[in-house]
């Protein structure tokens, strides 16, 4: 048998923090013989052995160390190295014996098992030809996005089960291919254009949600094997969505299978106490100044794009990577070699993270969850920017939610929570998030958020979706938020979609159906999200009623005028500015029904007037027309 134990190349770029492909060296690889080789970075180890189905699980088959800065491998003919073999590798230190599973697995067991699945062979072929090329066509480098984005972020444990059974019960979870087949028919049928995902990558514990990851490179066994997620990537891409996945470079749990003291020492962690433990999570922060952290999770998002067809990463936890200081006590941290609370390495991973991604795939999209106002997170690297194609508006968000949980009677002392987004709006490059770590853990169902009776709820709900539809920015609304679901998010429960039996729940879903098919359908609201000549202020000083009006625009300068009441009453003849040159305006939108749906607009000071009233907690939007229909 060949000794295809070593690649120098690959092994010297890993070592310097330039080998973006280093899952096709660590891990486990079958040759062209037949055999496996396993690979693994274990610095501090004294002994690695493979413990296996096939090696037995007590002490298994000796690695050779193949580098002095800590590369371990062994090569296994291939009668006993069969695709679904469990394997972890036994690592003996001074700190001990722990039996961890590879870093580098495609596949992995999970929930009350942890050993790693061997999986060397994919059988899939994609058939998204058509889309991949329309995604390059499309956004082909540009950093302005003049198309649609209305993004429905998804647990798929949770979306739908097995006959409604909670996924307690492990047989209650459907498959990739049967999840794509329902998910691809929803979204499809309300006009969403992406799915976003909670984080995929294999996890232990289903309370994390996804973000407790112990495997980067393997999707979760919980619905499928590697190839029955590339079929859910590519029945979506067929059914014309995009496939957004979370994905979590921050930090990582401290199973002890898992990344956790890998080699009986911090390896993928920080040492520094100071920076190691994020201690409200109990995890441990990656160390992504290490050259060898660096390569694996650059390699990791990389992986995902270049096997899944993945369109997009959103990057979570952000801020916790950027500064030293978060969510810690004075004396916790320490301030960085200028004296900041900025984490430099952190800065420096990003800028790499995006190149790398920028790089290879343009038209590729890549979204901060970064929740303070640190500059420039989606500005070009060459300019001294992050690199990142989107942010998360979180101020937006916040804001908005605080507004709509108030009475009406006092909303005029937080009206600035309708107009201060415009302040930064174009200083990143903003999606609007309605997410699923605002609808759990006692803040409430974004409904539920709603000030009001029952029936004000779904009217405040109905204009909050059309302000977050109409508003600069790229859109993302959490499952279940589309059809007023009234109890908060739980992972172990599918949607309710029971509730759809019910009047106001079904005439919420086709209401959010019909919104989402004006936005798609209506360049003004989505052409021009990052530049002030997409949008203007016709009303924004309304305070004492309550209201707002703006104007959106496409590139070509068509315009939609947008009336928002927010008020518990109506707007009684509310005299609303518009343009000239048009001979009508006519609603082409509306949350609730008005009685009248063409104004023609009055001279008054030099200025053309509409004269329009519509009901309480209610919006509109206008067209002008002119004496041709034009």
């Amino acid at each position: 048998m060949p000794n295809n134990l070593d690649n120098e190349l690959a092994r010297y770029l890993f070592h310097r923090g330039e080998n973006f492909s280093a899952y096709e060296f660590l891990g486990a690889h079958r040759q062209e013989d037949g055999s496996v080789v396993f690979r693994v970075w274990a610095p501090a180890a004294r002994e690695v052995c493979l413990v296996s189905d096939s090696t037995g699980w007590d002490y298994g088959a000796p690695f050779e160390k193949i580098s002095p800065e800590g590369i371990w491998a062994l090569q296994m003919e291939g009668d006993r190295a069969f695709d679904g073999m469990r394997y972890k590798y036994r690592i003996a230190s001074d700190a001990g014996v722990h039996y961890k599973a590879d870093p580098y697995a495609f596949y992995s067991e999970t929930l009350e098992k942890n050993a790693s699945l061997l999986y060397t062979t994919k059988h899939y072929s994609f058939t998204d030809g058509a889309w991949m090329n329309e995604r390059r066509s499309r956004c082909g480098g540009e950093r302005f996005y003049p198309y649609p984005m209305n993004i429905y972020e998804v647990h798929l444990a949770s979306f739908m089960t097995r006959d409604g059974r909670s996924n307690d019960s492990r047989d209650a979870y459907l498959n990739y291919g049967e999840i794509a087949v329902k998910l691809a028919e929803y979204v499809k049928k309300m006009g969403y254009t992406h799915i976003e995902l909670l984080p995929i990558t294999e996890y232990p514990y289903d309370g994390s949600w996804g973000y407790q990851v112990c495997s980067y490179y393997a999707p979760t066994s919980r619905f499928g094997n590697p190839d029955d997620f590339r079929y859910f990537v590519d029945y979506m891409h067929n059914a014309g969505i995009g496939v957004i996945l979370d994905w979590v470079p921050a930090h990582f749990p401290k199973d002890d299978h898992g990344l956790y003291e890998f080699d009986g020492h911090p390896l993928y962690e920080y040492s520094d106490p100071l920076r190691m433990e994020q201690e409200s999570w109990g995890t441990r922060y990656f160390d992504v100044g290490r050259n060898e952290v660096r390569c694996f999770l650059v390699s990791s998002a990389l992986y995902w794009l270049r096997e899944f067809h993945i369109d997009g990463l959103r990057i979570d936890a952000v801020a916790a990577m950027l500064y030293l200081d978060y969510d810690r006590k004075p004396g916790q941290w320490r301030p960085n070699m200028f004296g900041g609370r900025e984490n430099l390495e952190s800065i420096e991973f990003f800028k790499r993270l995006n190149n790398a991604v920028h790089d290879e795939f343009p038209d590729v999209m890549t979204i901060a969850e970064e929740s303070t106002a640190f500059p420039k997170v989606t500005g070009p690297v060459n300019e001294d920017g992050l690199g990142f194609s989107l942010k998360w508006n979180m101020g937006w968000a916040n804001d908005m939610f605080r507004y709509i949980a108030c009475d009406p009677c006092g909303r005029n002392h937080q009206h600035s929570a309708l107009t201060f987004p415009m302040m930064y709006a174009y200083s990143e490059h903003y999606v609007l998030p309605v997410s699923h770590d605002e609808v759990v853990h006692g803040k409430g169902s974004l409904i539920g958020k709603m000030f009001g009776s029952y029936e004000q709820k779904f009217a405040g709900l109905r204009l909050f979706l059309l302000f977050q539809m109409t508003f600069p920015g790229k859109k993302l609304l959490f499952m279940g938020s589309e059809f007023g679901q009234f109890r908060e998010w739980d992972y172990r429960n599918q949607l309710e979609w029971f509730l759809l039996d019910y009047p106001a729940h079904k005439s919420m879903q086709e209401y959010t159906q019909s919104l989402n098919a004006f936005y798609k359908a209506n360049k003004e609201l989505y052409e021009d999200d990052f530049t002030w000549h997409g949008f203007s202020w016709i009303d924004a000083d309304a305070a004492d009623r309550n209201l707002v009006a703006y104007t959106r625009r496409d590139l070509s300068g068509r315009e939609l005028h947008v009336l928002l009441n927010f008020s518990g009453s109506s707007t009684d003849g509310y005299w609303m500015k518009v343009p000239a040159g048009y001979a009508s305006f006519e609603i082409v939108f509306a949350s609730a029904p008005t009685g009248e749906n063409v104004f023609y607009p009055f001279d008054k000071d030099g200025q053309k007037y509409i004269h329009i009233n519509i009901p309480p907690l209610s919006g509109v939007i206008l067209r002008g027309r002119n004496e041709y229909g034009g």
